[in-house]
This record gives structure tokens, sequence and C-alpha cells, in this order.
């Protein structure tokens, strides 16, 4: 079984040793590179090319939201986990708009961490619940805002069920079993809603669609 490259970015040693001392617990998990500033872990994403980077914000030279860009715009396959201790609306919709696909705060279990790293790995979004609130705060539109679009006009009838049920926090295998479909099938749908979307992470595509009011409350809840 291939294992899940990781790069780990902190300026704590302690913080990059116990991160790392908990994931390669794991057999399927291997940590390839720290960084101890955010120009060193785009230097080093890419030489070597890690799959998940988990990055914190506060940062010296190149703080976390910067390394971000840089790695994706790079590097789009990288998928990129925030792991800090900072909640400030203005560093989560700015990392989230440079493309990072998970948000966690440093107050998560180890076990949480293992599960948000799997799951940005296989394009799942990862957020926080006090993150997730934050978004659906700032992206629903209010009540009686006329949409941009259609949701028909851009995704078949069957992607935008796959991208509700996204919306929900579900995973590729609960939405598999939720609509009777094979996991491939469903990240098929899902690749395919990126292209359309022209965006590279799951938590990109349910911002949009919460910007778009495709998706309401009620559909979340």
């Amino acid at each position: 079984m291939d294992k899940i490259k990781i790069l780990i970015a902190d300026d704590h040693a302690v913080v990059r040793e116990g991160t790392r001392q908990i994931l390669e617990q794991e057999p399927d998990l291997q940590v390839v590179a720290e960084a101890g500033d955010g120009e060193e872990a785009v230097r080093l994403a890419c030489s070597c090319k890690p799959d998940v980077a988990i990055i914190d914000i506060a940062m010296p030279k190149t703080d976390g939201i910067e390394a971000t860009k840089q790695i994706k715009a790079l590097y789009p396959t990288i998928a990129v986990l925030i792991l800090t201790a900072y909640d400030d609306d203005q560093f989560v919709f700015s990392l989230l708009e440079a493309g990072a696909a998970g948000y966690l705060l440093k107050s998560v279990r180890g076990r949480e961490l293992v599960d948000a790293v799997r799951a940005v790995h296989a394009g799942e979004s990862v957020l926080h619940p006090l993150i997730a609130r934050k978004v659906l705060n700032r992206f629903v539109p209010a009540p009686g805002k006329l949409k941009r679009q259609e949701p028909a006009e851009v995704l078949s009838e069957r992607e935008m069920e796959v991208l509700k049920l996204a919306t929900k926090g579900l995973s590729n295998q609960d939405i598999a079993n939720e609509l009777c479909l094979s996991v491939r099938t469903v990240q098929a749908h899902l690749g395919h809603i990126f292209n359309k979307l022209q965006v590279s992470s799951r938590t990109e595509a349910v911002v949009r669609s919460l910007k778009e009011g495709w998706v309401t409350l009620d559909d979340i809840s």
C-alpha cells in the first residue's frame, strides 16, 4: 500500500515532533519533510512533493497564507491542511480562498488529525466545527438575494446531488451509500464538479455552492 507522504510546517520544533509522532504511528502515513518557516515549506513542497502539507499560519519569513498560495500555484494536487491556534475570520477566509482543503484548530485530538489527513488526501473537505460555522455565516446569501446562476446551467442533476451531500460533510463512502453508487463513481462526479467550477478542492466547491445560493442551511442541517 502506498503511504500518504506528509510535509509538516510549523515554527515550533516541539509541535512538529509531536505531530510527526502521532502521524507515524499509522502504517499508511509517512512524514517526508519538516519546515520551520513558510519559505522552507514551499521549497520542501517542491523538492519532496508530498501528498498533504500540514501548515501553521504564524510562521517566519513567509506566513501560512502565502505559503499555501505558492504551494497550490506550483502543485495544485498537494492537499493543504491548516493546523493552527487561530480562528480569526480574516485567516479562515484567506486560507480557504488560497486553496486550503482543510482547517483544524490545534485543540483537536490526534485521531482527528489522522482522520483529517486521510480525508483531504481523498479529496474531502475537513473543517473544524467552529470554522464550518464561520464559513456558513460568511457565504450563505441573505434571504431573498437573487442567485447569479442556476445550478442546472453548470452542473448535472446527479452532480448537484453529490455536491449537496458533500456540503453536509459526508465522506465519499457515505455519499456513495446514500446515492447507491460506487466510491469511484462519486470521485468521478467530484472531479467533474471541480472542473466545471474551476476549483481544486471539495472545500472550494462547497464555498462556491454557498455563494451561489445553490445550497441552503436547510440542505446542510
